[in-house]
């Protein structure tokens, strides 16, 4: 049945107001999102998150507490604020609990303030291990996934074998669902990769407390947060990964199992395109990426290392070693065009300082031709040879400025550099991990 969009007059209202701003990170994740989310949630009302699942890592420092998100919006940490986890994204409800006791022993009440999908999918324990032996299986081409179970529990979803919370919740359900999944998770542990099979029962049984416990979270989400624009309440929709880690427009097969670029939003929350005001890109002043794929402007000598170092580079839910290298702008622009970003937020400045010479990426040659974009061609992108622009770096200390003014001239250039490069203005500079430690530049 269609909403009645009639005023009390019995005119049609205007079907577009727009309360939503997205957050999107522009590279190969660890872009800094849980900062600026926590930095922007501050004037808002709801924090959504809309896709991606227990694999996301985003950290936020309060008071000099660090605080590590998996599932849960960064936006949970304000006492005030909602926060929401939207159909897009897929949930373990083991690490889910695990993260709401995490909270809870550290002051931060969640019952009433954190509301989930129904339509949102579960990740299980076959989920997982599927993960883990496929990855295996491939060989040489081995995409090093964390082994959470993220893209198998999105490959259930679109094989229409997936089970989501609103399943889970019923017993009967959940396990005339449970089994049919095991019917063929069974036949390849078995069959094909030589693993113990699992039983319908004891999964039932060992999820019961977490069926319990998830109840109280549980609704329609996407009519909440479509009342809720209504009533003009603003939103942040919050995802996971980056840009490039797209399973559309990332660097296939080294990619996630969903669309972290702002487009992502609309699906994973249930909200219109016309709701959408503000789309914020998250970009970190050199570039980093975790595990196997490509990185042109990957930094293999001590420079990189010491960027790993000071940067603190290692992933915030695996602790794998991030790869180094220096800020591409051919990428980010062409994230800026895909995602429809009006401003960047520029991440870990601070991280650059005391480098003689800073470079930029701002094309790339293959075989004697110029490529000024961003290529699908994987062979091309593997192996093409970066053009760079070269500037001078800085040594002052940057992590207690407060002002744009007040940075050093040669930090100000670079900023104003990537800018020129990628086409879209840089409206904030982050200089620090806590709140405190953020340049408005206009």
């Amino acid at each position: 049945m269609c909403r009645d969009n009639r005023d009390g007059k019995g005119n049609y209202k205007e079907n577009g107001r727009k309360m939503v701003t997205v957050v999107v990170g522009t590279q190969w994740g660890d872009e800094g999102k849980g900062k600026v989310i926590d930095y922007l949630a501050e004037k808002v009302d709801i924090i959504a998150r809309y896709q991606g699942g227990a694999n996301a890592g985003h950290t936020v420092v309060v008071n000099n507490k660090k605080y590590v998100f998996h599932l849960i919006p960064s936006g949970i940490l304000y006492p005030e604020k909602i926060c929401v986890i939207g159909n897009g994204v897929v949930i373990d409800p083991v690490s889910l609990f695990e993260e709401i006791e995490y909270l809870k022993n550290n002051g931060i009440e969640v019952e009433g303030k954190l509301f989930i999908a129904e339509n949102a999918h579960i990740t299980l324990p076959y989920h997982k291990i599927l993960d883990r032996v496929e990855d295996t299986f491939r060989g040489k081409g081995q995409l090093g996934t964390t082994g959470r179970g993220i893209g198998t529990t999105y490959t259930d979803k679109f094989a229409r074998i997936g089970i989501r919370v609103v399943d889970f919740i019923d017993d009967e359900v959940f396990m005339e669902k449970l089994k049919i999944a095991l019917e063929l998770k069974n036949y390849l542990f078995k069959e094909y990769y030589k693993e113990e099979v699992l039983k319908a029962e004891k999964i039932y049984k060992d999820y019961e407390i977490y069926r319990k416990k998830i109840k109280k979270f549980v609704i329609n989400t996407s009519i909440y947060l479509n009342e809720e624009i209504e009533k003009g309440k603003k939103i942040l929709a919050e995802g996971a990964q980056g840009t490039f880690l797209d399973i559309d427009f990332g660097t296939y097969p080294y990619v996630t199992a969903s669309n972290p670029i702002s487009g992502g939003a609309c699906i994973g929350l249930g909200i219109s395109p016309k709701k959408i005001e503000k789309i914020i890109g998250v970009a970190k002043a050199y570039t980093t990426r975790v595990g196997m794929g490509p990185f042109p402007t990957e930094i293999k000598d001590s420079i990189g290392e010491e960027l790993r170092k000071i940067g603190n580079e290692f992933g915030a839910t695996t602790g794998r070693p991030r790869r180094c290298g220096w800020f591409d702008a051919v990428l980010v622009k062409f994230a800026c065009m895909v995602n429809g970003i009006d401003e960047i937020v520029l991440t870990k400045l601070d991280v650059l300082t005391g480098l003689e010479k800073i470079k930029i990426g701002v094309g790339y040659k293959y075989e004697e031709k110029i490529i000024n974009s961003y290529p699908f061609n994987p062979k091309l992108f593997s192996n093409c040879e970066v053009i760079y622009e070269e500037m001078d770096g800085w040594k002052e200390d940057i992590s207690n400025v407060k002002s744009y003014k007040e940075l050093p001239k040669n930090a100000r250039k670079y900023i104003e550099k990537i800018e020129e490069k990628i086409g879209t203005k840089i409206t904030k500079i982050s200089t620090g991990s806590s709140r405190g430690q953020t340049i408005e530049k206009d």
